[in-house]
């Protein structure tokens, strides 16, 4: 696409600092709240907490998620082979994130993040570097865009090989069914045979009259609203996928590091899974 915009103020509005609104929660800085993170406001903690009064277990719950993004993108990378990521609802960079554990495993992976928070925009332009073989970027845009998306992420990813979409928490926020199988159906339609799709999202086959009441809570405070989904429902995303083993579960139960079959995992809030475009 060309830029048809004058240079002078091309370059001001590169330069021009985000605006953050701090007196409305945000779920990204929740959630980095939750995982101990220091980019948070006092709204988002005083939600963070109301949440965590009705779900004890909530911190277990966004910890179980951040490990299923680590164990997939270790899978994907290293077995099988796949070198391009498209990481929709990036979040606030934390430790573990998409390409450091893609580059990890293969220098010259490529990702491509996509958020529309301006805090998340801020610390991915300090943090989300790259190897010098591979190749990072990142798009401020909301999920719902999807040919813009799919448009930039073109400048990163070659979409005649396989692609990694990986939608970790945010398809709850697409609260219409329609609106969200056209947006999964959409990217999908956009990748080779050999891609594979990610989603992890809030559920309420756990203790399901606390987990709505959590959303409930966080739909009033003016977060962007959101909705629950059942298993059955998740597994409507993969259909004509090849889901991975164990199938759409709790995070902490998908592939866990260690396995004690006395002992399972205690199941989480967000459930997960891993399909393959045949």
């Amino acid at each position: 696409m060309t830029d048809t915009s004058a240079p002078d103020e091309a370059a001001g509005a590169s330069q021009r600092p985000p605006t953050v609104d701090s007196s409305v929660p945000h779920t990204a800085r929740v959630w980095n709240y939750w995982l101990g993170g220091k980019d948070n406001y006092i709204v988002d903690r005083e939600l963070g907490d109301r949440i965590q009064a009705v779900i004890p277990d909530i911190v277990a719950s966004a910890r179980a998620d951040r490990q299923f993004l680590g164990r997939a993108v270790t899978h994907l990378t290293g077995e099988t082979g796949i070198r391009q990521f498209l990481d929709l609802g990036t979040g606030l960079p934390t430790a573990g994130n998409t390409h450091e554990v893609a580059q990890g495993i293969a220098s010259e992976a490529r990702i491509v993040y996509v958020d529309n928070d301006p805090l998340v925009l801020t610390h991915a332009q300090a943090l989300l570097t790259s190897t010098p073989d591979g190749a990072t970027d990142y798009i401020e845009a909301d999920a719902r865009d999807v040919e813009k998306i799919l448009e930039r992420a073109a400048a990163t990813l070659d979409f005649t090989r396989p692609v990694a979409i990986m939608m970790l928490g945010v398809l709850n926020f697409i609260t219409g069914e329609d609106e969200a199988h056209r947006i999964v159906d959409r990217l999908l339609g956009a990748v080779p045979p050999g891609s594979h799709l990610a989603i992890a999202h809030p559920t309420g086959e756990v203790d399901g009259e606390a987990a709505q009441q959590a959303v409930d809570m966080s739909n009033q405070a003016g977060v962007a609203p959101m909705r629950l989904r059942s298993r059955a429902e998740l597994e409507r995303f993969f259909d004509g996928m090849e889901i991975l083993e164990p199938g759409v579960v709790s995070c902490s139960q998908w592939r866990p590091a260690v396995s004690d079959a006395s002992r399972p995992p205690k199941p989480v809030y967000q459930f997960c899974g891993l399909a393959r475009k045949p």
